[in-house]
């Protein structure tokens, strides 16, 4: 299995805790848990911490569309001709509403 979240540095109280990786990007902000700082995620950021943390939120994100990717061309295409006939009807179907079932 792979792991989703990156660990993450307080500047302040030199803390650490962990936060999904699909979260961490830039414009992002966090509070510290222990120190309750506000911990704020830019590209341009001088912190080293925080470069360090979008560095590896970037690398794990990949990795997991990576996997989804691999995960879905293996999949099997088990859809009979029934199923693709009966979607097709009903996507074209409408209610008295005019709304899409």
């Amino acid at each position: 299995m792979i792991e989703d979240t990156v660990q993450i540095r307080c500047h302040r109280c030199k803390g650490s805790f962990r936060e999904k990786a699909r979260r961490v990007q830039n414009g992002f902000s966090r509070q510290c848990i222990s120190c309750e700082t506000m911990l704020f995620f830019d590209e341009g950021s001088a912190d080293k911490n925080v470069q360090r943390t979008l560095r590896e939120a970037r690398q794990v994100r990949k990795v997991l569309r990576e996997a989804e990717a691999e995960r879905l061309a293996n999949m099997p295409m088990v859809a009979s001709s029934r199923d693709s006939s009966s979607r097709g009807s009903l996507s074209s179907r409408s209610t008295e509403s005019g709304r899409e079932e």
